[in-house]
């Protein structure tokens, strides 16, 4: 597999890639769903809440927390996960940026 050109790009256009990669899993999004409804999650509530095994849940947290949209504090043997809101406004403003870019165009095919 070829290195990807990422040089071509501008760093928004990178960044906005990053995000729309790690969000891009049905299980990171049910992850980002639940976190928003209940605004807080104990790591072993997601277990409950998707069905998934622990280690595969751990690895969708890793992935959600090294684009910064979620956070998590240690308090003994649980960890406190919830949405991170300086990123989430963040991205919530780069791919608003994007959609409202589009006009209509009757003529396109």
């Amino acid at each position: 597999m070829g290195l990807t050109r990422t040089d071509l790009f501008s760093d928004a256009q990178n960044e906005l890639a990053l995000i729309a990669k790690v969000m891009g899993h049905p299980a990171r999004i049910a992850i980002l769903q639940h976190l928003l409804k209940t605004r807080a999650c104990v790591n072993g509530d997601l277990v409950k809440e998707l069905g998934l095994a622990q280690a595969t849940i751990s690895q969708h947290l890793r992935e959600l927390k090294s684009i910064d949209i979620i956070q998590g504090t240690i308090e003994g043997t649980s960890v406190c996960y919830c949405i991170n809101p300086a990123t989430w406004t963040k991205i919530n403003k780069l791919f608003g940026e994007l959609f409202a870019s589009y006009t209509t165009n009757d003529q396109c095919c």
